[in-house]
């Protein structure tokens, strides 16, 4: 097992990666220190994992919620329910709120938490790839609205973040493949050698070699640590984090956020933007040819639905990140390196939407 820590002063907290941290029940303990535990998860993850974590707390008032599976899910009415719980039960400001399962469950989780009685401690425990190496680190918690994808949220950092990689042995192949995009997206803002590693290593990644696992998530979290630490409320350097997601979302939201997985319409974003960055000098068409190829060995979608330009711009412009009327960007300067920006040529800008999106 290995420990990375997120600095943020007296919130700072523990991320421990590796086989069989779920098993460690000293551990999990003192990583859940309430007496009163609102456990979530949702039907799919429930079954598989619950169980370590139940024993481990067989001396706590554990009470369960057990969502649906599915980003449809994710939304203000899922929330109300789980509010409900917290209250028919009396659930108190001492307790913790412990999210067992995946991006949907850890957001969902997150967010009752940072509502309920003004704030309430809460737990990750990540069981995908993706959640493991991105969403449960970092303290973004929201839900999702008709009109886009977290639009309603707030941050509110975990207390412990317990990414146990034992788990992904019984995560679907195409949700590991989605947990790749966003390894993937590392490599791609800050670390070229990383994203040279990932090349030399996607078998043994989708082949889920437990020290390639490991290290891959070792690397993603201990990137995306420091970066929270400097940059908690993403008013420069954290925006880096979202390269391909304004167009990833568009994806997300046109299709009901039921066709696409969050880390497939991520990669098919990062392709776009890597082909926007581009078109205004910044990449070679062998650059782009090069992201593509790695997606694809990963397995991951890289074509975009033909929504049509307009409408993908449509769902872009009501993104977080649009300020005074103009969306933000994120955009690479080559590989290993990124920007954030409102700084892009409108015309490259149609031109890549055509060509992904359709006329």
């Amino acid at each position: 097992m290995q420990t990375l820590t997120v600095a943020l002063d007296d919130r700072s907290y523990p991320i421990h990666v590796g086989p069989g941290v779920l098993r460690q029940q000293a551990l999990v303990q003192a990583a859940i220190p309430a007496q009163s535990v609102l456990l979530v998860s949702n039907a799919t993850v429930a079954p598989l994992h619950a169980a370590p974590l139940k024993a481990a707390l067989a001396d706590r008032n554990v009470v369960e919620v057990i969502i649906p599976d599915g980003e449809q899910h994710k939304s203000l009415a899922t929330a109300g329910r789980m509010f409900d719980v917290l209250v028919a039960n009396r659930i108190g400001r001492d307790a913790v709120v412990v999210a067992l399962g995946g991006g949907v469950v850890g957001d969902l989780a997150g967010f009752v938490a940072a509502c309920y009685q003004r704030g309430i401690d809460y737990v990750q425990v990540p069981t995908t790839l993706l959640a493991q190496v991105d969403s449960s680190v970092g303290g973004k918690t929201a839900v999702n609205h008709p009109g886009g994808k977290n639009l309603i949220g707030a941050f509110h950092q975990p207390i412990a973040v317990l990414a146990d990689t034992d788990v992904l042995a019984t995560l679907p192949d195409r949700e590991l493949r989605a947990g790749l995009a966003e390894v993937i997206k590392y490599g791609l803002i800050c670390d070229s050698g990383f994203f040279a590693w990932i090349e030399a290593n996607i078998g043994a990644l989708l082949a889920r070699d437990p020290a390639a696992l490991t290290h891959a998530i070792h690397r993603s979290c201990e990137v995306k640590a420091g970066i929270v630490a400097r940059d908690e409320r993403e008013q420069g350097e954290r925006a880096l984090l979202n390269l391909g997601h304004t167009f990833g979302h568009a994806i997300e939201a046109a299709t009901g956020y039921v066709e696409w997985l969050h880390g497939e319409a991520i990669a098919a974003g990062m392709l776009i933007a890597a082909d926007l960055s581009h078109r205004m000098g910044a990449l070679t068409r062998a650059d782009v040819e090069r992201i593509e190829a790695l997606l694809a060995r990963a397995g991951l979608r890289t074509q975009a639905p033909r929504m049509g330009a307009e409408k993908a711009a449509g769902y872009m412009s009501i993104d977080k990140k649009v300020q005074a009327g103009r969306v933000r960007l994120v955009l690479m300067q080559g590989f290993g390196r990124a920007r954030f920006t409102a700084d892009y040529d409108d015309a490259a800008l149609r031109d890549t939407l055509r060509a992904h999106f359709g006329p």
